[in-house]
């Protein structure tokens, strides 16, 4: 059954810019868009479902293209003793860090991991996101790993949101093999990554690479599997120091580099020529008081696509809202409006692979959309918190 939604304005996406459409409507058939267009230029027909949007501004559903959201514990006491002056080091000797959330982890079941994670999941999806990515990594075993993963593949079966699975092994290193990386980088080249992928729980892999993780030439390991298994890669580069992980995974057709923000110029060539999305995590920058920028200039001359996301995690970017950092891209970043919110629609899609299907409103898309009860698209980047009005459709049916 097609049905019409009209009375709208219409901020497509299409080519990464707002592509407005005024006096909007749109035919969605089942689970897809039919057509788009004025609405003075409907197809004649018969449209046996007509839903009013009443003026409202309509953007593609938003996508959320990364996250740790599958966590147990809560390390809002370290960030309290950082703010009296204990450094991360100490913390970190003491037991804190990624080794608690690791900890806590592992500890939990699948059904107490679930439920955590469906609360903060609801929460970016009151911000209007129909789309996420989610990463394993706390768990740094196969049973873990698996368990974590066991959990994304059950929030996208029972919560009305498209899920992505990032095998996020690589993160960091666990305890059982301090002092031994090379060999916890063998232990997942060789045994987590083919049976994860084997359980269909992977959909893309991930690694940190970083001087306190992963080197490039370990990495590049990971990614040497992650091929020969047929699945996408993605990496977390140049967030604390220049490695020229962002031309490791530029070489490797990677969908994403995520971070960023001490990458060269070189390194953003490499990206383009090789169509992988930079992702900024203004979330982490600010949580961490960071100041060192990610290269703007050098992404915007190359033309780099360039995708915003929570990175919704324990320990650096506790963020449940992506509204808010479409704002802070804005702010700290120094993006427009528009960047902004192609980063988190169509540019965000194609970080997970999906542009295709998802992040911009074209005939043929899937119907994930948000009609907001805004002035202008820039109000999605403006307004600090709070739950704007709206009315999320997705697949094609209206969803609370």
């Amino acid at each position: 059954m097609k049905t019409l939604w009209q009375n709208c304005h219409a901020a497509t996406m299409a080519q990464g810019a707002y592509s407005i459409i005024e006096d909007a409507a749109i035919v969605t058939q089942g689970e897809h868009i039919h057509w788009i267009g004025p609405r003075a230029q409907l197809p004649a027909g018969d449209y046996p479902a007509v839903q009013d949007l009443n003026g409202a501004w309509v953007t593609p559903g938003l996508v959320d293209c990364h996250t740790h959201a599958v966590f147990g514990g809560n390390r809002s006491g370290e960030f309290e003793q950082r703010l009296q002056g204990v450094s991360y080091a100490e913390i970190a000797a003491a037991g804190g860090g990624i080794a608690s959330t690791v900890r806590a982890t592992r500890a939990a079941s699948e059904d107490e991991l679930f439920a955590s994670a469906a609360k903060r999941l609801k929460s970016l999806m009151r911000d209007g996101v129909t789309t996420v990515e989610i990463k394993s990594g706390y768990g740094l075993d196969l049973a873990n790993e698996r368990k974590m993963l066991r959990v994304v593949r059950r929030l996208g079966a029972e919560l009305p949101v498209s899920v992505r699975s990032t095998c996020l092994a690589a993160h960091a290193l666990p305890p059982e093999y301090v002092g031994r990386a090379d060999d916890y980088i063998e232990h997942i080249c060789a045994e987590m990554l083919p049976a994860l992928a084997a359980e269909g729980l992977v959909d893309a892999v991930d690694a940190f690479c970083e001087y306190l993780a992963f080197s490039p030439a370990q990495v590049e390991r990971v990614f040497v599997t992650a091929q020969k298994l047929g699945l996408p890669v993605k990496l977390h580069a140049e967030q604390l120091s220049s490695l020229h992980g962002s031309s490791l995974a530029a070489r490797y057709q990677a969908l994403s580099a995520d971070h960023l923000e001490f990458m060269t110029e070189e390194d953003a060539r490499a990206m383009a020529e090789s169509d992988t999305v930079a992702v900024l995590l203004p979330g982490a920058f600010y949580f961490l008081r960071e100041t060192q920028l990610p290269p703007m200039d050098a992404l915007r001359k190359h033309g780099v696509k360039i995708a915003v996301a929570s990175d919704l995690n324990p320990g650096t970017s506790p963020a449940l809202s992506l509204r808010l950092m479409l704002n802070m891209a804005c702010t700290c970043f120094r993006m427009t409006p528009e960047e902004a919110l192609a980063g988190a629609t169509i540019h965000a899609a194609q970080a997970l692979g999906m542009a295709r299907t998802h992040g911009s409103l074209e005939a043929g898309k899937v119907a994930d959309f948000v009609a907001w009860g805004i002035d202008r698209p820039a109000d999605l980047s403006y307004w600090l918190g709070g739950e704007l009005e709206k009315r999320v459709v997705r697949h094609g049916v209206e969803i609370d």
